[in-house]
């Protein structure tokens, strides 16, 4: 069974930065792709990061990109997202989800309030 599990979230400041990490089980993690959503109160969600396997290729969507770094640990079966910069439009909740794009298992999801 695919588990996800998300953490890091947090209230921080306009320019502020969160390190959110996913730890994952029940899956051949090291071969896989894994993504970063994120969800906005009423919005539909946004899929904002991917990472390859190998932890070289990354896709950012234009609204993160420059500001947010996603990479991964394969030992520890970890896929992490640094987000510096941030904005108040960044707020909602983070999701990791297997595979390259918006439509895999997901976790339940770190909350991530950006304001003054």
């Amino acid at each position: 069974e695919v588990q996800l599990v998300e953490s890091g979230g947090g209230m921080v400041q306009p320019g502020g930065s969160l390190r959110l990490s996913c730890v994952a089980s029940g899956f051949a993690f090291s071969s896989s792709e894994m993504s970063w959503i994120r969800q906005a109160p009423k919005e539909e969600p946004e899929w904002i990061a991917a990472i390859a396997s190998g932890g070289v290729a990354a896709y950012y969507d234009d609204s993160v990109k420059g500001r947010f770094t996603v990479s991964r640990d394969n030992d520890k079966m970890t896929v992490y997202l640094q987000l510096n910069s941030l904005k108040p439009e960044d707020s909602g909740v983070y999701y990791c989800a297997k595979g390259w794009g918006p439509f895999g298992t997901r976790g339940q999801g770190t909350q991530v309030t950006v304001s003054s």
